[in-house]
């Protein structure tokens, strides 16, 4: 195991519930920690955890982050105790929601690639953090959901992450009903891209970060950020902004070399730092 090269502060007044190490040099994996109580997101947790993308996300040789959890669940969504006791505060509620959407916004706005590594339910803004996730591989026993309608809480925000991943007849559905999405029917519906066998999770998770490493950085940066921009526009716009893009990646070193290497029949060596 490689050493902990990530170095931040995190409010001390509060467990942290999470903890960060390295699976290898270019692969940091932020684990959930607070699996007896299903993983709650606190104010206090978001905050942190966005913090923490941020600190990790600027070391060079970072190149996949993987986002997992202990315990049966990945996480049950917002801390209803914390919910309870702050009841009559409307700001706290406010601060509590725009929060939660900067921690989403930051995942997709990373240069690295971002991987929901999922053992169990993810539900509420638990689910909310899978859809944010690049990538989502999870057990087959996990399962997805958006109850809030259950406890009179509309799940407003998880459907922004949702309804970006699967068709609006689908999350209108588990927005309605409540009911649970299997892991083998989010593969079917886009929200995640595969199911395995719990004890292969992890390995297989791994080895799609490792691959993903394997890529050369300058353009893995490049391809998530133009994803993200032209998703949203109109076909003309999309053409015309990509087409940029493209031109733009022609001036790497990196696609010199990738091509040179395809053309000489060789492996290429990537220009990274």
């Amino acid at each position: 195991m490689f050493q902990i090269i990530i170095k931040t502060t995190y409010d001390q007044k509060m467990d942290n519930f999470f903890s960060i190490k390295n699976e290898t040099e270019n692969i940091v994996r932020i684990e959930l920690t607070n699996g007896e109580k299903h993983n709650p997101l606190s104010l206090q947790l978001i905050k942190n955890l966005t913090k923490a993308l941020g600190d990790v996300s600027a070391q060079t040789k970072i190149k996949v982050i993987i986002i997992s959890s202990e315990g049966p669940g990945f996480s049950a969504g917002h801390d209803l105790e914390e919910l309870r006791q702050n009841k009559k505060n409307k700001v706290f509620f406010k601060n509590l929601f725009d929060e939660c959407s900067i921690l989403m916004q930051t995942i997709l706005r990373l240069p690295q690639p971002v991987i929901a590594e999922v053992c169990g339910i993810a539900a509420a803004a638990g689910c909310q953090l899978v859809a944010s996730c690049d990538l989502a591989v999870a057990s087959e026993q996990s399962s997805f959901m958006t109850p809030g309608v259950n406890i009179g809480l509309f799940c407003s925000t998880p459907m922004v992450a949702v309804s970006r991943n699967i068709s609006r007849k689908k999350i209108m559905e588990m927005l309605l009903t409540g009911e649970k999405l299997s892991a083998q029917e989010a593969v079917q519906f886009g929200l995640i891209n595969k199911c395995v066998p719990l004890e292969r999770l992890h390995v297989d998770t791994l080895n799609l970060a490792k691959l993903i490493a394997s890529k050369p950085t300058s353009t893995v940066k490049i391809g998530k950020e133009a994803f993200y921009k032209q998703v949203d526009m109109s076909l003309d716009e999309a053409y015309h902004y990509t087409s940029e893009v493209m031109a733009i990646n022609m001036m790497e070193i990196d696609a010199h070399e990738g091509i040179s290497a395809f053309l000489d029949k060789r492996s290429p060596s990537w220009n990274e730092k």
